[in-house]
């Protein structure tokens, strides 16, 4: 019987690689790596380290820095949280996903490289007091985050398309796993930037990000919806669908109340990532290069993390797996806020990784198990909602923080990451109140 059972389960494990393999799924989880190597190699490493090049290092220049980070981060946000719902309806209506992912994906790889571009013209003049070529680096960086973004919207969607409800965990934590193996990719490029003249890196980003995003351009795709359930009516009337659902809330109470609750930690978690190579370099006394294998090790925490944790979240549910990755963010948060030792930092940073990619897969699991088919677009629209708000309130408190209390040095950026613990805790509180249904 146990020699049964093994043979059993080997063919189980055979069956499940079998399906990570697959063009569709491979195709669908290099989009993740794409879209990871820009997040990455732009949002958390390259731009803050241009803007902290280019504005002056001191601990009030960092602080300054870090401010201008943080609002550039905020604005993007704000443009998704104006759309993001409406892309929900527009899934939900015309059940098409790869048809909107490869414009999106197009133009943010236009703004990469013309952030790359802007960044090497001498600057003839300034605005608000900035050198002109500065401000227009960080409005292309603010236009290609969008639209990186809006893609994402479209692309977390279709992983309903791919598979059967059961395996959507495994599905999940397979695509972030690969999405980070993309970091490790998209940091080849630091060898040839080294640790100055940071804007080198921006166009070679951009055509990473555009070649690892083809396969799902070719090979994926779309799920034919009937026409009797498509829809020709407005983009913008889908406010008023949005308007409808919340009418319903009471009808839709567990999923609002995880979006309540996914603000407060995504807020936390989104704010410690964007922020956390000006705060290695100007609190844990990191260099670029210790940055660079920080974020190395960060990756591969990521990816150990996002792939356990679509089996843990398999097994036990997404609601306790979040829960979960919670307490971890909450650890690297404390850690990371009475660093004293680069060893500290180094350890807080592994469980960073840990919880950005483990939260993925448990968070997007947890839409479908929550979400009736028919308003899943809808849904995966305001979750993102819900996200991209949070990446307003979190960075403008973070920069907020920063600049008030900038003549206090270091000890502004130690009390702008302490208030995410707060933000973990109050998410926390809430994600206690959701009931996880399992039979949608």
């Amino acid at each position: 019987m146990a020699q049964l059972e093994t043979k059993a389960q080997l063919q189980q494990k055979e069956n499940v690689w079998k399906l990570f393999l697959s063009l569709p799924i491979l195709s669908w989880a290099l989009f993740d790596f794409s879209t990871t190597i820009f997040s990455s190699n732009i949002i958390t490493i390259f731009f803050p380290f241009y803007l902290q090049e280019t504005i002056g290092e001191s601990e009030r220049l960092n602080q300054i820095a870090s401010t201008f980070i943080s609002y550039a981060n905020s604005l993007a946000s704000l443009f998704l949280v104006l759309f993001s719902p409406l892309f929900g309806v527009l899934i939900d209506r015309s059940g098409k996903k790869k048809k909107y992912i490869i414009p999106f994906t197009l133009l943010g790889v236009f703004f990469t490289v013309m952030m790359g571009i802007f960044a090497v013209i001498p600057s003839s003049g300034q605005i608000f007091s900035l050198p002109a070529t500065l401000v227009f680096v960080i409005i292309c960086f603010v236009i290609a985050q969008f639209f990186y973004s809006s893609s994402n919207i479209f692309y977390d969607s279709m992983i309903s398309d791919l598979t059967v409800k059961q395996n959507i965990p495994l599905i999940s934590g397979f695509g972030v796993a690969v999405g980070y193996i993309g970091t490790l990719v998209g940091l080849l490029v630091y060898p040839f930037v080294g640790d100055s003249g940071f804007h080198k890196a921006f166009i070679p980003t951009a055509v990473l990000y555009l070649v690892f995003s083809l396969p799902l351009m070719i090979f994926v795709k779309d799920k034919q919806k009937p026409a009797a359930e498509t829809s020709k009516k407005s983009f913008l009337s889908g406010y008023r669908e949005i308007y409808e659902t919340f009418l319903e809330m009471k009808k839709f109470r567990e999923i609002f109340l995880f979006m309540i609750a996914f603000f407060f930690i995504s807020d936390a978690l989104s704010t410690a990532i964007a922020m956390m190579a000006v705060y290695a370099k100007a609190i844990a006394g990191f260099t670029t290069g210790q940055f660079i294998i920080l974020y190395l090790v960060s990756t591969l925490s990521s990816i150990l993390g996002s792939f356990v944790f679509g089996y843990i979240t398999k097994r036990i549910g997404p609601k306790k797996a979040i829960g979960y990755i919670a307490g971890i963010l909450l650890i690297a948060l404390m850690m990371a806020v009475f660093v004293q030792a680069q060893w500290m930092f180094w350890l807080a940073g592994s469980l960073f990784g840990v919880s950005l990619g483990s939260m993925w897969v448990a968070s997007r699991t947890f839409i479908v198990y929550l979400t009736p088919e028919e308003k899943r677009g809808q849904f995966f629209g305001l979750f993102a909602f819900s996200g991209k708000v949070s990446a307003i309130a979190g960075p403008l408190l973070y920069g907020t923080i920063t600049f008030v209390f900038k003549d206090y040095g270091n000890l502004a950026s130690r009390m702008a990451l302490g208030s995410l613990m707060v933000l973990v805790l109050i998410g926390l509180l809430i994600h206690r109140r959701v009931v996880q249904h399992t039979d949608r």
